[in-house]
């Protein structure tokens, strides 16, 4: 469950990280109206958590669906693997045929099966299926992190019933942030982690030649990392914290307890990040399985090194085109499967991607210092407890750098002017 952040010395509500820090500069693209995976028209999203025996239990689940009518209109996709040591299912189909219709859910690494369930059970709900007339193919999308330190994965909470209501309640609404959804019982950097998100607008063309805005979207479950190891825009920030936590254990052994425990789970099992990445502009599968992997960039800025007991899987969808899908039964054929059918997609032209690829780094980045600046300190399974980050001391740390940075640019801003003007 979570607690109050004045345990960890935080006078500062819990905030988004441009919110913490306006002048931070987070990326040459602008966010979208929501700063959001929602901001994707179309994009709908649900996060629901699920606490209990005397916070001991402390999971979620978080719902996607990537459009209205995905049973009968398929998005082009791709995957990256950063680190392989976790699980997505549904992804052999995507990497066969570049093809996304189904749901996508994120939630613990022992809940994948209810959830797996939880889809088809919506999915004979949601679409009408009379009593022993399933005749369609869909192959579940789950993935996973692991939230054992926090939360008792021995009680099985998840049931296909959470999947049903969240995907019955999906919304276009910005994302709820930290400490919910499949990122309840998340860790990330040895910091309160969770769920985040962020969405970027590039400016382009559409296929007239007319001027198009494209956005996209991302939302992390963020599990992962070392606390030394934690960046804000390239500042230290983990590694200074650290050494200052270092220090205050050293005169409170109950502290330096937990952090030795905390420390050695972590390194049993580092945990894993989940980045799902969505946009509007017409790409085909291998582009997004490009655009897939541009996401390792954003956690690389954040200080995730894919450590090999973590599994950092990385999805990529568009929007951009509607494929049919479901259109042969076993009473049913809209198309001859031997018999080649073209159909007209439109797609991006490689030599115009690189916005994009920025955007889905930037929003990658972003995301996950939403998931941990959103989080709340909790107190878990086994009396365990993970503090959120300090915003406090966060902005503080901060403003010392940007300060500096501001006067170096300052110093060779005016040593240019002088060299301009034949100073020496």
């Amino acid at each position: 469950m979570s607690t109050s952040d004045s345990s960890a010395g935080n006078k500062l509500p819990r905030m988004r990280i441009r919110e913490l820090l306006p002048n931070l500069h987070l990326g040459d693209w602008a966010p979208g109206p929501l700063n959001s995976l929602t901001d994707v028209p179309g994009v709908l999203v649900h996060t629901q958590e699920v606490l209990g025996d005397g916070g001991n239990v402390n999971t979620g689940v978080t719902s996607i669906l990537p459009r209205e009518d995905w049973f009968h209109n398929a998005c082009y996709a791709g995957l990256f693997s950063f680190n392989g040591s976790g699980e997505m299912t549904g992804s052999h189909w995507i990497n066969e045929t570049g093809l996304l219709h189904s749901p996508i859910i994120i939630t613990n690494s022992f809940a994948v099966g209810a959830a797996y369930q939880g889809i088809y059970e919506y999915t004979i709900k949601s679409q009408t299926v009379a009593k022993g007339n399933v005749d369609w193919f869909l192959l579940p999308v789950v993935a996973e992190t692991f939230d054992g330190y926090l939360n008792d994965l021995s009680q099985f909470q998840i049931t296909p019933a959470h999947i049903v209501k969240g995907l019955e309640n999906v919304s276009s609404d910005r994302v709820r942030e930290g400490s919910v959804g499949g990122g309840t019982g998340m860790i990330c950097h040895y910091f309160k982690g969770g769920t985040g998100s962020s969405s970027r607008v590039v400016e382009g063309f559409d296929t007239k030649g007319e001027p198009k805005a494209y956005t996209v979207g991302a939302l992390v479950q963020a599990n992962y990392g070392k606390k030394p190891h934690f960046r804000i825009s390239g500042v230290p920030v983990g590694r200074i914290l650290a050494q200052e936590e270092a220090k205050a254990a050293e005169l409170d052994a109950e502290k330096k307890l937990a952090q030795d425990n905390l420390e050695r789970e972590k390194e049993r099992k580092d945990g894993s990040i989940i980045v799902i990445l969505a946009t509007d502009a017409p790409l085909h599968p291998m582009q997004l399985q490009r655009l897939a992997k541009r996401a390792t960039v954003g956690l690389a800025r954040v200080g995730g090194r894919g450590h090999n007991p973590s599994g950092d899987i990385f999805l990529a969808f568009s929007t951009g085109n509607h494929i049919k899908v479901q259109s042969i039964s076993m009473d049913r054929r809209e198309v001859d499967p031997f018999k080649p059918t073209p159909f007209s997609a439109d797609v991006v032209d490689d030599q115009s991607i690189n916005g994009l690829f920025e955007a889905a780094a930037e929003a990658t980045e972003e995301a996950i210092y939403n998931a941990v600046c959103m989080a709340e300190t909790m107190v878990g399974n086994l009396g365990h407890k993970i503090e959120a980050l300090p915003l406090d001391r966060v902005k503080e740390i901060m403003g010392k750098y940007t300060s500096v940075e501001a006067h170096m640019s300052g110093v060779l801003y005016s040593g240019n002017l002088q060299l301009a003007a034949g100073g020496t």
